[in-house]
């Protein structure tokens, strides 16, 4: 009998060891798992998530719904079901849903800014819709790209771009931009 009170004391001795370093090892796996996360940004989130439906809010309460074909180093290119595109500029971004856990590479993103991108839309006179931050809309044709602001002439997107259909030019800081749309 008393050999067995040692066995059984043993056991439990193995068994609150094995405890304790099973709960330790989740610990520590907790722990590297928040250090990890926390190196993680939203936009790589994004990239994980490239062509699955998302939910935007944006600056000026424009909400896109779509999904991400492209992303920039200042920017997310969205197809929203709406159709079109829609050039959203990342530091409008207020808050997403559709996002699960996986992440990205930076490797999938294109390093180039918002500048480079208006310049190739300035470059094709496609017709435009400029969203900025508190809501405010202006249709037309990029004309020139700035350091920091584009210029727009304004005209009606169903008109083309010609000097007597242009209502007027307006800067926009990129700053001030939400989101440009190409229909």
């Amino acid at each position: 009998m008393g050999e067995q009170r040692w066995e059984d004391l043993f056991a439990d001795l193995d068994a609150q060891m094995a405890m304790q370093n099973r709960l330790e090892a989740d610990a520590e796996t907790a722990d590297r798992t928040r250090r990890e996360q926390a190196l993680v940004g939203w936009v790589d989130r994004v990239i994980g998530h490239r062509t699955q439906p998302l939910s935007l809010v944006l600056d000026g309460g424009v909400i896109i719904e779509g999904a991400v074909r492209d992303v920039g180093a200042d920017w997310l290119l969205v197809r929203p079901q709406s159709g079109g595109e829609d050039l959203v500029r990342t530091a409008a971004v207020l808050s997403i849903t559709g996002l699960g856990r996986r992440v990205g590479s930076d490797v999938t993103s294109r390093r180039f800014g918002l500048g480079s991108v208006l310049r190739e839309l300035a470059r094709d006179r496609a017709p435009v819709e400029v969203v900025d931050r508190r809501g405010g809309r202006s249709a037309g044709t990029i004309d020139v790209v700035h350091a920091d602001a584009l210029e727009l002439a304004r005209h009606d997107l169903t008109e083309a771009r010609r000097a007597e259909n242009v209502l007027g030019r307006v800067i926009i800081p990129f700053d001030a931009v939400s989101v440009v749309r190409r229909r």
